[in-house]
């Protein structure tokens, strides 16, 4: 059964970076394109990123487009969102999650991880 364990988060002044992580346990993580989604308080959750399986072809929401930069590392089952520039907008807490099959931005991920909350303050 495969888990995501998200680290990374805190709280950062407006303008400052982040970098999250989300760490895999699956054996074949080469397997699975993972998506990055965000929930902030009083909303619904929201997609920010997705990055296939194969390939590592990318997508990002407007709001996040040239700010933010999903990636992995197939060999550490890790994969990473690198937030710059960051907004009091932004804050929320933020998800990864996974699945074999590929959702991009939709919210039907097979698993997801716990959570990591941002927040972005002065």
């Amino acid at each position: 059964q495969l888990q995501l364990v998200e680290s990374g988060g805190g709280k950062v002044q407006p303008g400052g970076p982040l970098r999250l992580s989300c760490v895999a346990s699956a054996f074949a993580f080469d397997a699975y394109y993972i998506g990055w989604f965000r929930q902030a308080p009083g909303k619904e959750r929201e997609a920010v990123s997705c990055i296939s399986a194969v390939g590592s072809r990318t997508h990002y929401v407007d709001s996040v487009q040239g700010r933010f930069t999903i990636s992995r590392d197939d060999a550490k089952k890790t994969a990473y969102l690198q937030m710059n520039n960051l907004k009091p907008e932004d804050t929320a807490v933020y998800y990864c999650a996974a699945d074999k099959v590929e959702k991009l931005l939709q919210l039907t991920y097979d698993v997801w991880g716990q959570g990591t909350q941002v927040t972005v303050s002065s």
